[in-house]
């Protein structure tokens, strides 16, 4: 997450009165650390150990906060929504998420775990006309998010909207990534990769390294079998390096990606995309000053 504003800026050209793709790509930049903060913060791994989750690691929080707006939901459809997660990770910790506490309870405890977060990041600026400006822009822009075939947007989307606008702001961040990332899976789906193979490819064009994609909990042997698959293709070298048409393959996915997560900026219009994009710029660079997002993820923001 190391690119900066101007530069994200400069990739974020309006062309012929619509939102140029560089810039639907850019406010996933900027929106994505405020909707992480979740996964991250103390004040995130306070309220879920108060409901009784681990808090040795983030993943046992992780699951039941993302999942939540779902509903009590099995570990099938988390597999089935998270895709890149190995499924045996997802049974540990879905297996017992909604004995340890209920959806209800954990969407209010991860408002809670925001409230305190942005709070504690963001200061006095909190309550700030900026702030609130870009809340409301951010939340017409996911009020415009088609949310047919995305269930993790849609089902964020259900939920009753907070009240206080940095709560709104997250809100409205997590809708607009739940659906870029649903469309994202779409892209996958439509190039034949699968789960792994995803994870393969996307680490063999440098966008994260292999050991931070391991989180995913993939064993090493199906690791092998998917690059193997993928050398197969014509897509992988034997060494594990993308091909020209690995690379081109990828490409042609985060583009797909891009195409399927502009409709909300184009209903938010050039100008209100770029207005907010400055606002957010302010506290996207207080997330990142905060040092609890990783400066390595497997999103591999900053190198796509």
């Amino acid at each position: 997450m190391s690119e900066n504003v101007s530069e994200a800026g400069e990739r974020g050209a309006v062309e012929g009165g619509r939102v140029d793709l560089g810039r639907v790509r850019q406010m996933w930049h900027l929106l994505e650390p405020l909707h992480a903060t979740l996964y991250y913060a103390p004040e995130a791994f306070e309220e879920a150990a108060a409901l009784g989750y681990g808090t040795e690691e983030r993943w046992p929080s992780y699951f039941p906060y993302r999942a939540a707006p779902l509903g009590e939901t099995g570990s099938g459809r988390v597999t089935s929504a998270f895709y890149s997660f190995s499924p045996r990770m997802v049974t540990e910790h879905m297996e017992s998420a909604w004995r340890t506490a209920s959806p209800d309870q954990v969407l209010k405890a991860r408002e809670r775990a925001v409230d305190r977060a942005y709070r504690a990041i963001l200061g006095d600026r909190i309550s700030s006309p900026e702030l609130a400006q870009a809340a409301s822009l951010a939340r017409r822009a996911a009020e415009a998010a088609n949310t047919a075939g995305r269930p993790l947007s849609a089902a964020n989307a259900e939920l009753a909207w907070p009240e206080a606008p940095h709560l709104q702001l997250w809100h409205a961040a997590t809708i607009l990534r739940e659906h870029r990332g649903d469309g994202h899976l779409a892209a996958l789906l439509v190039a034949g990769l699968d789960p792994v193979e995803s994870l393969v490819s996307f680490a063999a064009i440098g966008a994260a390294s292999v050991e931070r994609f391991e989180s995913r909990g993939w064993s090493p042997e199906e690791w092998a079998a998917a690059r193997q698959r993928l050398v197969g293709r014509g897509l992988l070298t034997d060494t594990g390096t993308a091909t020209d048409a690995g690379l081109e393959l990828r490409r042609q996915v985060e583009q797909h990606t891009d195409e399927l997560a502009a409709a909300p900026w184009q209903a938010l219009g050039p100008d209100a995309v770029g207005q907010l994009a400055e606002l957010v710029g302010e506290f996207w660079v207080a997330v990142l000053g905060s040092g609890l997002l990783p400066s390595e993820t497997t999103l591999g923001i900053g190198k796509v």
